[in-house]
């Protein structure tokens, strides 16, 4: 592998692995979910009520796509950046 080659890889590795860690510390959720059920209390009577906030909470399935098609631009250019030279027999 030649240094382009290795910046790539690295960068790629980076990427990935910040995806991964991105979607572990919001809850490692399986699927993507945009709205919360939250349960809040009425402070004039004291009761409990639910009621759905919007939140965004990344799921595998976002993270595993990002990871693919990190994947794979990553392949791809260090397809390109290989070395051309020929070799004399």
């Amino acid at each position: 592998m030649n240094r382009k080659q290795k910046i790539v890889l690295l960068t790629a590795l980076i990427i990935i692995a910040a995806a991964l860690l991105f979607w572990l510390t919001n809850g490692a959720e399986l699927f993507t979910k945009t709205a919360v059920l939250v349960e809040k209390q009425d402070e004039l009577f004291g009761t409990a009520y639910k009621e759905w906030e919007n939140r965004f909470i990344p799921g595998l399935d976002i993270t595993a796509a990002f990871a693919v098609l990190s994947i794979f631009t990553s392949s791809v250019l260090i397809y390109l950046f290989k070395n051309k030279r020929k070799e004399s027999i």
